[in-house]
C-alpha cells in the first residue's frame, strides 16, 4: 500500500464512521460538529468590502459566460439579458476575458486582507490563484484557457472542443424552456450561434498561420463529427427538435419549428460549412505526432498545462515516475481478488482483459443493452445514497438526471462525465454516460464510475459548491474536482458497498490503477515523445483496460495535455490530508467531519485545501 493508505486502513475508517451517529444533520446544509475551526468575525466593514469585491469579480467574469449564467440558473432579473446570449469564442471574446482577469487579479493582490476571517482569505487566494494561472495560459499563443476550469487546450476546434459540439449540448440540456421568452430567448442564441462558429474558424486559421495544427488523426476525428452535425443543421435537426417537442409539451404557442429550422439552414449550417472547410484544409498539413513536444512552444505549453491541472510545480518525469509506484503499489492489491475470481495466470492486465470477456460481467448488445446499463446505474445510485450518512454530517440533495451523451458526440467523448445542476436546483446535475456500444462498459467498472460522476462525487461535490460565494461557485481546480472523485470512489470501497461484490471492487482498484496508468501516458506522450499507439498499448497491457474505451482517453489526453494527470495527484493529497487529520486527532477524529471540510471548503488549489484541514485539526483540538 502507498504510504497513505497504510495511515488510514479501511477498518480504520469503519471504525470512525460509528462514531456519533445519532447526531447526523439529515437536512441539507444544517450544520452540526466539528469542521472548519470558528474564527472571529472580521469587522463588518471590512467583511463588506470584501463581499463586495468578490461579488464584483463575480460579475464581471459571469458576463463572459453567459452559458454559465444559465446553467446555475442565475439569469434572472438584472442578468436576465443574458439568457439569449452565448459566450464569445473569437480572437477579441478571449482577450476580452484575458483583460478582465488582468484588472480583477490587480483589485484582489490590492486589497488588505488583515483582519479577514479564514473563509474570506480563502477565496480571494483561490481567486488569485485561478486568474494568475489562467493569465500565464492566455499568454501562450495557444486555444482555450479554462478561468479556474479543467478543459485547457491548444486547439480551437478538435473532436472534444468546440461550439459545434458544446452549444447543441448546452441548448438542448441547460436552456430552460419554460414560457415563450425562453424559446425566444432559445431562437436568440440558435441565431448567435452561426456567429459563435466564425469566430472560433477565425482563430483555427490564426492558429494555423503559426504552425500550429493539431494532430492528424484528432482533425480527421473532428471531421467526420462536425460531417454529422452538418447534416442535421442542414436538415433543421435536433435542435429545431428540441424547442418543438418541449414547447409542444407546455403548449406554448408559436411557429417555433419552422423559426428554428430556418435558422440552422440559413445561418448555422454556412457557418459549420466554413469551419468544417478550415479543418480539411488543415488535414494536409498536420501530422501523426501525438504530442505536445512537436508543436511550436509545445515543451512550455505542457509545462503550463501540468501546473494548471494539478495546482503543483511538479516535473514531467515526477509524474511519470509517481504512475509508475502507483500502478505497482495497485496492481499488488488487485492480484489476489483475480485469484480468487479464479483467474490465476498472467499479469494483471493480461488477467483483466480476460476478465473484460467474462460473459458475467458483460451487458448485451444494442438497446436492450443499453436499457440494462441505465437500470443498473440507477441501482447503484439507490445504494450509496442510503450510505450518505454515514460518510457526511451535512447531506446535499443529490439532484440528478442520467443521460446518454449526444451520438455524434459519443465517438471522441470519454466513458461518462458529470457535474453539478443549478444554484436553485430547477436544472438537475447530469451523468452523460456513452452508449456507442455497450462493450465501453461492464458490471464490474460501472458502480465505480457512478460513484465518480454523480454520487459522491462530481454532482454530489458540485451541490456543496452552489452553497458557496458565487464566484467560488464558478471557479474549480482539476486536481481538486478529480482528486475528490476518485476519493468517492474510494468512499463507496470503504463504505462496504463492494463487501458482497469482490468483482466490484476489482473494477474500483482498476480504476485508481487506470488513473495511474494516466499519469504515465500524459506525460509519455507529451514530453517522452510516445506515439499515440504507445499510449494505447501501455493501458491495455499493463491495466488490462478495454481498448475501445482507451483509444478515445488517449485521443482526449492529445487535446487535452495535463488534464489527466490532476486525477491522481489530486486523489493521493486527499488521502494524505486525511491520515494527517487523524493521526493528529486520534478519538477526535470524525470521517464526516474531515469530509465536510473538505467539501464545504469548496473546489480549491491543493495548498488551499492542506491550509482547510489545518484549519479543521486546530479546531478540532481545541
Amino acid at each position: 500500500m502507498p504510504e497513505a493508505l497504510q495511515n488510514f486502513s479501511r477498518r480504520q475508517t469503519i471504525a470512525a464512521l460509528g462514531t456519533g451517529a445519532a447526531a447526523l444533520a439529515l437536512g441539507g446544509c444544517v450544520r452540526t460538529g466539528t469542521a472548519i475551526a470558528s474564527a472571529p468575525s472580521p469587522q463588518p466593514a471590512l467583511a463588506e468590502r470584501a463581499n463586495a469585491l468578490l461579488g464584483s469579480i463575480a460579475d464581471n467574469l459571469l458576463a463572459h459566460s453567459p452559458e454559465g449564467a444559465t446553467s446555475l440558473g442565475i439569469d434572472t432579473g438584472a442578468r436576465a439579458a443574458m439568457r439569449g446570449k452565448l459566450a464569445d469564442r473569437s480572437a477579441s471574446g478571449q482577450k476580452a476575458i484575458a483583460d478582465t482577469l488582468a484588472a480583477d487579479l490587480k483589485r484582489v493582490r490590492a486589497f488588505d486582507k488583515t483582519g479577514l476571517d479564514h473563509s474570506t482569505r480563502t477565496s480571494l487566494a483561490v481567486v488569485e490563484s485561478a486568474y494568475d494561472v489562467a493569465l500565464d495560459g492566455f499568454a501562450l499563443p495557444y486555444g482555450d484557457v479554462a478561468v479556474g476550469g479543467w478543459r485547457n487546450t491548444p486547439y480551437v476546434v478538435i473532436q472534444n472542443v468546440g461550439a459545434y459540439l458544446d452549444t447543441p449540448r448546452f441548448l438542448d440540456s441547460d436552456h430552460p424552456i419554460r414560457n415563450s421568452a425562453d424559446a425566444e430567448a432559445y431562437l436568440a442564441r440558435l441565431t448567435a450561434y452561426a456567429a459563435i462558429l466564425d469566430g472560433e474558424t477565425g482563430r483555427l486559421k490564426d492558429a494555423a498561420g503559426k504552425g500550429l495544427f493539431a494532430p492528424a488523426f484528432l482533425i480527421e476525428k473532428a471531421i467526420k463529427q462536425m460531417e454529422q452535425s452538418l447534416a442535421g443543421a442542414r436538415q433543421g435537426g435536433g435542435l429545431a427538435e428540441s424547442i418543438t417537442r418541449r414547447t409542444k409539451a407546455l403548449g406554448i404557442a408559436g411557429n417555433w419549428s419552422d423559426r428554428a429550422t430556418q435558422i440552422l439552414r440559413d445561418l448555422v449550417a454556412p457557418a459549420l460549412e466554413r469551419q468544417l472547410a478550415e479543418l480539411k484544409a488543415q488535414l494536409p498539413k498536420a501530422n501523426m505526432d501525438a504530442g505536445m513536444w512537436a508543436r511550436p512552444r509545445g515543451d512550455e505549453f505542457y509545462a503550463w498545462a501540468l501546473r494548471a491541472s494539478t495546482t503543483t510545480r511538479m516535473a514531467p518525469e515526477e509524474v511519470h515516475q509517481m504512475g509508475l509506484d502507483e500502478l505497482r503499489t495497485l496492481h499488488g492489491r488487485m492480484d489476489p481478488i483475480l485469484k480468487s475470481l479464479g483467474y490465476t495466470q498472467g499479469s494483471v492486465g493480461e488477467r483483466m482483459n480476460a476478465l473484460a470477456k467474462d460473459p458475467r460481467f458483460k451487458f448485451s448488445e444494442g438497446d436492450a443493452g443499453r436499457a440494462e446499463i441505465m437500470a443498473f446505474i440507477q441501482e447503484w445510485l439507490g445504494k450509496i445514497r442510503a450510505e450518505m450518512p454515514r460518510a457526511f454530517r451535512t447531506l446535499v440533495r443529490g439532484n440528478l438526471e442520467v443521460k446518454r451523451l449526444p451520438p455524434e458526440e459519443e465517438p471522441g467523448a470519454p466513458g461518462a462525465y458529470g457535474g453539478a445542476g443549478s444554484i436553485d436546483g430547477s436544472i438537475p446535475g447530469k451523468f452523460w454516460i456513452n452508449l456507442r456500444t455497450t462493450d465501453l462498459h461492464s458490471k464490474f467498472s460501472l458502480p465505480d464510475l457512478t460513484f465518480h460522476e454523480a454520487i459522491p462525487g462530481h454532482v454530489w461535490q458540485g451541490e456543496y459548491a452552489n452553497q458557496m460565494p458565487l464566484i467560488r461557485t464558478m471557479l474549480a481546480f482539476n486536481a481538486y474536482s478529480e482528486g475528490w472523485a476518485l476519493y468517492a470512489e474510494q468512499l463507496a470501497d470503504e463504505l462496504g458497498l463492494y463487501d458482497d461484490y469482490q468483482v466490484g471492487r476489482l473494477g474500483y482498484l482498476q480504476s485508481l490503477a487506470f488513473r495511474a496508468c494516466r499519469l504515465v501516458v500524459d506525460t509519455g506522450l507529451h514530453a517522452k515523445r510516445w506515439t499515440r499507439e504507445q499510449g494505447v498499448k501501455f493501458f491495455v497491457e499493463e491495466n488490462g483496460s478495454n481498448a475501445l474505451e482507451v483509444a478515445s482517453e488517449v485521443d482526449r489526453y492529445c487535446s487535452w495535455p495535463g488534464q489527466a494527470c490532476g486525477y491522481k495527484v489530486g486523489h493521493s493529497e486527499i488521502v494524505r490530508q486525511r491520515g494527517l487529520a487523524q493521526a493528529a486527532l486520534g478519538s477526535r477524529y470524525d470521517l464526516r467531519d474531515f469530509n465536510d471540510t473538505v467539501v464545504r471548503g469548496g473546489n480549491v488549489p491543493l495548498d488551499v485545501l492542506a491550509k482547510n484541514v489545518a484549519e479543521y485539526v486546530a479546531g478540532a483540538k481545541t
